[in-house]
């Protein structure tokens, strides 16, 4: 397997940005740059990450493919298309977004809208959109499940699969986005596994954290750092392996460069004490 994350260090090229990543002991990194980058640039960082052997795991687009305003999510699918498109360039292993959302509060906010069989419809329209407009070879487009915006369970990614029905659609898999009640969280290892066992076919990349629930009305669950909440870390590692030598795991939503090389650092210790190889 491989581990990545965040670098959150300033970084002018591409040699400075691989010694980042191998002093993080990263094998898995995220992409450096985005599609406003000239094509020079993305070859110099195409290039540098091959020679360091560093799997480019994931090409992020964080904007509100479903916006209720007209123009927020003209803008939201311009930037989508163009993200996976760099994505292709690049050979990633998958572009990631959120599906998007109705809420007038926030741009990934919950909000009733976002359960009608209308929000549904436009979610399975703008994969489609976005996927037929670029047409990727190399990679291919993802959605990170979250806790209150669909797919917030395996199952209804598996049906979104099927009714986005394109080949080049995959998952991105956050299994702690989606412990979003109690009986996930006590009983973690099961549900995880049962993510793994019906989106394991589609899996391209994953966001490795941790969950806390708070012994507090009514029910309250953080997101933390790998080991430092009720995970059974040896377990989902070994669940990761299965996917094959170069599935890429990312620590994440971390504040700092140490923070990242600490958790980056807990993760490779784990699946070493359980006999899984992990490169870098």
């Amino acid at each position: 397997m491989r581990i990545g994350g965040s670098i959150e260090k300033p970084y002018n090229n591409p040699e400075e940005w691989v010694e980042l990543a191998k002093d993080l002991r990263y094998s898995a990194v995220i992409c450096p740059i985005d599609s406003t980058s000239d094509t020079r640039t993305r070859q110099e960082y195409k290039k540098a990450a091959r020679d360091a052997d560093l799997l480019i795991g994931e090409v992020g687009v964080w904007r509100n493919c479903l916006a209720m305003d007209d123009s927020i999510r003209k803008d939201a699918m311009d930037y989508a298309k163009a993200q996976l498109a760099l994505a292709d360039e690049m050979e990633a292993n998958c572009c990631v977004n959120i599906i998007g959302s109705h809420s007038t509060k926030a741009w990934d906010g919950f909000a009733e809208e976002n359960y009608s069989e209308d929000f549904y419809a436009l979610a399975v329209d703008s994969v489609r959109e976005i996927i037929d407009a670029v047409k990727p070879k190399n990679t291919f487009y993802s959605i990170e499940p979250m806790p209150w915006v669909l797919p917030d369970s395996p199952e209804q990614y598996l049906k979104l699969i099927k009714d986005v029905d394109r080949s080049q659609f995959a998952v991105h898999l956050d299994f702690v986005n989606m412990i979003n009640c109690p009986e996930r969280y006590c009983c973690s290892t099961r549900f995880i596994k049962h993510c793994f066992d019906l989106l394991g076919p589609y899996i391209k990349s994953i966001h490795g954290k941790d969950s806390i629930m708070e012994q507090a009305y009514t029910a309250i669950i953080h997101e933390a750092m790998p080991g430092e909440g009720s995970l059974d870390y040896p377990r989902i590692l070994e669940m990761v392996e299965k996917l094959g030598a170069d599935t890429p795991l990312f620590v994440e939503h971390l504040p700092d460069y140490e923070t990242y090389k600490k958790a980056a650092s807990y993760v490779r210790k784990k699946a070493c004490e359980s006999g899984i190889f992990v490169k870098g």
